[in-house]
């Protein structure tokens, strides 16, 4: 049984992606990436402030705009329209949640389909649907590469992907069928949801649901990748799944925390340098 090691992947990732940033700076080049925050968010703080750093030991220049929680739609959707005609940014990513007051939807939409690191706008969701995706959501790119490195055969494999959001689920999901997968995407309406488990290969939890997943809804030599990250009464960190009763019947499954989490920060460094080879006219 293999117990994905999510920290050692994301550093060879972000190894690769410092080294390339490197030869763009010693050339001459700037990858400047432009964080928006909105709010008093602990939360969000505590990913921006990991974000950060992460750009700063890759040598990207990550600028950080902190807004008020009172910020308007048309002050945020003014930032983002500034942040895009910028030619000296490449990347942008805003922060979610926003303030509830905010259509974070209306937000993303002014962002520049080059410049999207989150690969959450139309047009990147788009290309996704098209098999032909540039910027896709760092999270299912994230899964996609774990299940890559552990040689799973996803052709004609039975995948099921509890959860449909559209940062993790549905990307997911539509980078699985683009391998060929047979995709089941199931959700908090699903009926007996161990129907669709019992029979999957593959399965792919982010439903934010402390031990959503038990051994007896798998089979045997089945993959889990937990992508739920979930803070019990007593502070520990745990993922949708039943880990330790899990890892018994499991061939392959991520640990939370040190398996997808990671990953996520990686694929966003990769997806900053991909929006500046576009914005350059590298790719």
């Amino acid at each position: 049984m293999i117990v994905v090691d999510g920290k050692a992947l994301a550093k060879k990732l972000r190894e690769e992606v410092r080294a390339e940033v490197q030869k763009i700076n010693e050339g001459g080049g700037r990858v400047v990436f432009a964080g928006v925050l909105v709010g008093d968010n602990e939360s969000s703080k505590i990913y921006v402030a990991n974000k950060k750093k992460a750009c700063e030991e890759a040598g990207i220049e990550m600028r950080l705009f902190t807004l008020p929680s009172e910020t308007t739609q048309a002050e945020i959707n003014a930032l983002i329209e500034k942040l895009s005609a910028d030619e000296v940014v490449c990347g942008i990513l805003v922060q979610l949640p926003l303030p509830a007051h905010l259509n974070a939807r209306e937000v993303i939409s002014k962002i520049d389909p080059r410049k999207d690191v989150d690969g959450l706008t139309c047009e990147n969701f788009g290309r996704l649907c098209e098999e032909k995706p540039v910027l896709a959501p760092c999270t299912a790119k994230g899964i996609l590469h774990i299940l890559k490195t552990v040689g799973v055969e996803l052709a004609g494999a039975n995948v099921c992907v509890i959860g449909r959001s559209l940062i993790v689920g549905k990307p997911t999901a539509l980078l699985l069928q683009a391998k060929d997968a047979t995709v089941s995407v199931c959700h908090k309406k699903t009926k007996n949801l161990k129907t669709w488990t019992k029979t999957a290969d593959v399965i792919v939890v982010a439903a934010g649901c402390p031990n959503l997943l038990t051994a007896d809804m798998v089979k045997k030599g089945v993959v889990v990748v937990d992508v739920g990250i979930n803070r019990l009464g007593d502070g520990k960190i745990v993922g949708d799944c039943d880990f330790e009763r899990l890892s018994k019947k499991a061939s392959v499954i991520t640990p939370v925390p040190g398996g997808v989490g990671p990953l996520t920060i990686a694929f966003l460094l990769d997806n900053i340098l991909t929006a500046y080879k576009i914005i350059k006219g590298e790719k």
